[in-house]
């Protein structure tokens, strides 16, 4: 790893949120390659999952599933429980970003996207009772959609046009479902 890099990785534990904000970034727009790297930051990152800081939180579940596409080991298989309880995270925020990073982490293989669409169709129907339901099922139909559109399998349609089909609420099986318009 080059000194630029570990210097942005160190930096997403500073305190001065700009300063973590820009080396997220960095990193984030290097993720999108496979790097070579992840495994050496794999621990510290699933370590930050139980920071105390929120934003650390976010930060290192969607840097996790950013380097599924660096992960020729499948550790994520193990790891994607840990992934899944920050999506319940206290801070809503924190709890967004992360299911929303979840997609990167199905196009990586059909052990990752079958493991992984079990959990969100257990998480979409467990969130009913949660505050921001409505957000959450939206958020995951939409991870859905954006596994399909890399890697459009009907599984994954089937899947997702099914847990639309649970929403008991016609105003929101509307909403979800016009994600799907586009399909036919």
């Amino acid at each position: 790893m080059d000194q630029e890099t570990r210097q942005h990785l160190e930096n997403l534990h500073r305190n001065d949120r700009d300063q973590r904000y820009a080396s997220f970034q960095f990193i984030i727009r290097l993720t999108q390659q496979p790097v070579d790297w992840a495994y050496e930051k794999w621990d510290d990152l699933l370590a930050l999952l139980n920071s105390k800081d929120n934003h650390e939180r976010a930060i290192a579940a969607q840097l996790l599933s950013s380097l599924a596409k660096s992960d020729p080991e499948q550790r994520m298989l193990n790891d994607l429980d840990k992934l899944m309880a920050v999506t319940k995270d206290e801070r809503f925020v924190t709890a967004r970003h992360s299911l929303q990073s979840l997609w990167q982490i199905g196009i990586e293989g059909e052990a990752l996207r079958r493991n992984l669409m079990d959990r969100l169709g257990k998480r979409f129907e467990e969130c009913i009772t949660e505050k921001n339901c409505t957000l959450i099922r939206y958020d995951i139909i939409e991870v859905f959609r954006k596994i399909y559109n890399q890697v459009p399998d009907d599984k994954i349609k089937t899947k997702a046009l099914s847990l639309i089909e649970t929403e008991e609420d016609q105003k929101y099986r509307k909403k979800y479902a016009g994600l799907w318009k586009s399909v036919s």
